[in-house]
Parts: structure tokens; sequence; C-alpha cells
């Protein structure tokens, strides 16, 4: 982990309200995440993350049994609550940043997810990733929160995907993405990695629980990626 010592707790829940023989019933997750304000990028659970937290809490009955890859886990917001609802989970983050992995690990032990037992934790480095993909097996949905942080990456995350989907090609990568330049774009990168995106619609989200979209993403442009063979 970080030598900065300033951890912080910032507690995420997420809610359900529906009608079971004529009562109204409300189903609750609550996923805690220790943040190192002071410390790299993976530290910090960023906006993009809960937005794909509450699209995973509002398909979860869909997720059971799933096989599930989330790269550039970081606090692994999304992955965590994949697991809770029952996802067979694998969290990674770059093989080159042991501290990151360190606090991944963290995260899970924190909201009871034992490391090797309920979830997986390990090293996986976009564009390097050969080596490790038997450590990875079968996948049904890849995740990624704000990995399109600068276009000196977008490549190696398309290639590492596209790389996933020749041995998965039924999976899916589901991924938020902070719209930081209108000048970037990955649409010339879908085309020749010989992938398809779809744009899914967050206004809604979290509303059925009286959540605004706006409380989540701030005043970020955020959007929520579907990439596909």
């Amino acid at each position: 982990m970080s030598d900065d010592t300033s951890e912080q707790l910032k507690k995420f829940t997420f809610s359900s309200k529906y009608t079971y023989q004529g009562q109204i019933q409300e189903e609750t997750l609550e996923v805690i995440i220790p943040e190192l304000l002071q410390a790299s990028y993976s530290f910090y659970t960023w906006p993009s993350a809960p937005v794909l937290a509450w699209f995973l809490w509002e398909h979860r009955k869909e997720l059971s049994g799933l096989k599930i890859l989330e790269i550039g886990s970081g606090t692994a917001l999304p992955g965590i609550v994949a697991a809770k609802c029952g996802a067979k989970v694998t969290l990674s983050d770059s093989a080159t940043l042991p501290k990151s992995l360190a606090h991944t690990k963290r995260c899970c032990q924190l909201n009871n997810l034992n490391v090797n037992q309920d979830i997986r934790v390990i090293g996986f480095t976009w564009g390097l990733f050969l080596n490790n993909l038997a450590l990875i097996g079968p996948l049904d949905l890849i995740l990624g929160s704000d990995c399109f942080y600068e276009p000196s990456v977008f490549e190696d995350i398309l290639a590492t995907i596209s790389y996933l989907f020749e041995s998965n090609p039924a999976a899916k990568f589901l991924c938020t993405y902070q719209e930081r330049s209108s000048d970037w774009s990955i649409e010339h990168l879908l085309s020749k990695w010989n992938l398809k995106c779809q744009l899914h619609n967050i206004n809604n989200l979290g509303q059925s629980a009286g959540v605004n979209i706006h409380d989540l993403i701030g005043d970020h442009s955020i959007h929520l990626l579907e990439i596909s063979r």
C-alpha cells in the first residue's frame, strides 16, 4: 500500500424496492471502500465506478454465477458489488503496481470477501497479457471503470479486450467512460480490433431507489459502453 496512512473509509449504499405478496420490500447492499486521497489514481474511487456499480446492482439477478473479470480494478467497487450479487469475480490491476494490488485486496477484506476463496485478485497488465490468460479462465463479462483515462492506453485496453474475446466470443465488456476531451475517441480502434460498441442510457440509473444520476456523476460527462465482438 501507499506510504500515506491517511486512509478514509467511504460507504456506498445500493438499494432497491419491490413488491412481494402485496408488501413493499427493500433490498440493500453496503460496500465500504478505503481511500488514500494523496496516493495514486488506483487508491481513489473515481465518479465512473459508482455508475457502473449501480448498473450492476440494478441487473444483479443476471449476475449470479457469471464469470467476471474487472480490469484496472483499483478500489474495485463494481467488482465487489458483482461478487456480492453472486458472480465469480476476478479483480485485476497492473502487475507492475503491487501496492495497488495490495490495496484492492484490502478493499475485498473490508467487505468480508476472502481473497482466493470468495474473490480473486491478480496482476494483469494491459497489452502484456499472454502469460496471464490461463489465470483468468473462461469469462462471461469484463468490467472496467474509467480505464480510458488518456489516449496512450486506449489501444492497449482494446487489444487486450479483443484478445480475451478470442477465447470468450460471447463475452461482453461493460465500461464507464468519463469524457475529458471531445477530441478523444476510440471509434477507429474499435474498427481496427473488430469490435462493436453500444451506448447504454444511464439517465434513469438509481431512480427506483430515489437516486439522482447527477448526484453520482456531479458535473462530469460519463458514458456507459458495452463492447462486444
